[in-house]
């Protein structure tokens, strides 16, 4: 086999950061060399907990986990757990992992990881951007080392899930969002608005879920309550944000549909603060800085979401 893609992802575990984390783990193409921790979904000590046990369950425990930061960068936010359980894993008391995070800082592994694999580091963002924005200010040269930046978070027309304009991931820490998309030149952005366009059947993910495999046993438990909040809120499709933003990153070749476009994101505005503005038409004369995800192969996305938990694709 050729030499694997070495693939650095930012999380924040979180129910659909473990389904995209063990997509990850399940593809022969990349390999993990990292995974860099912030809060966003539940409180830090829940996350880093969560990326290691997860690790344990899918027996990668040669991925290094680095903790990062604790808070957004300058305003306080309000997590997510009314979605992911108070834990973050569904509230189902699972017992710690062995093993105890690295002592290095995730915007400190950030940067040495952008050196040891510069030119081919494909750095995948499903967290609060906090913790990249941080490594950015550290070292503003990182881009330069980074072949593929991808993001998930935003919403390009404005239809948001955490305010009636903004995403999570991005609404969370507005500053550090600032600061990624106008220190990379170029990110590809897997936002809300495309993960609507994509969910995933309830009953398809029951019968998925069903399977006589440690990884299906596991995400059923840690899932459970969400899915019931998803299908009693959103309806008869679950909406797997970060597990759509992995397949992109896996397998771009399945993307039907993307747009290049400028993209910035309002601080300050009373009903729009965390939005991620489009210029669509052009019309402010800045560069391109996003591709952004409009469509992707459904199938080729379940058929991801089947191999990470065990089953034939």
């Amino acid at each position: 086999m050729s030499k694997k893609i070495p693939l650095l992802i930012d999380t924040d575990p979180g129910v659909d950061d473990a389904l995209a984390l063990l997509m990850a783990f399940a593809d022969e193409r990349h390999e993990v060399v990292g995974l860099t921790v912030a809060a966003g979904n539940v409180g830090l000590d829940h996350t880093v907990r969560n990326a290691l046990k997860l690790c344990e369950v899918a027996g990668r425990e040669d991925v290094p986990v680095f903790a990062g930061t604790p808070d957004p960068l300058v305003h306080p936010a309000e997590d997510a757990a009314h979605v992911h359980g108070r834990d973050g894993f569904g509230d189902v008391d699972l017992p710690a992992a062995a093993r105890a995070a690295e002592a290095e800082h995730a915007a400190l592994a950030i940067l040495r990881l952008s050196h040891q694999y510069a030119g081919e580091l494909v750095l995948v963002a499903l967290a609060p951007l906090s913790n990249i924005a941080l490594a950015l200010k550290l070292d503003p040269t990182l881009p330069q080392r980074v072949k593929r930046m991808l993001v998930m978070g935003g919403a390009v027309t404005g239809h948001g899930n955490i305010t009636p304009v903004a995403e999570f991931n991005i609404a969370f820490d507005p500053e550090a969002a600032h600061i990624v998309f106008t220190g990379f030149p170029h990110i590809e952005v897997a936002d809300w608005e495309a993960t609507v366009a994509h969910g995933l059947l309830h009953r398809d993910v029951e019968q998925w879920l069903a399977a006589d495999t440690g990884k299906a046993r596991f995400y059923e438990l840690i899932s459970r309550q969400t899915r019931l909040w998803s299908e009693d809120s959103r309806g008869e499709r679950w909406y797997a944000a970060d597990a759509l933003a992995m397949a992109w990153a896996l397998q771009p070749e399945g993307a039907t549909r993307l747009e290049r476009r400028p993209l910035s994101v309002e601080l300050a505005g009373t009903h729009t603060r965390g939005a991620t503005v489009v210029d669509w038409n052009r019309q402010t004369g800045a560069p391109d800085n996003t591709t952004l995800l409009l469509g992707y192969e459904q199938a080729r996305f379940e058929a991801q979401v089947r191999r990470a938990l065990g089953l034939p694709a």
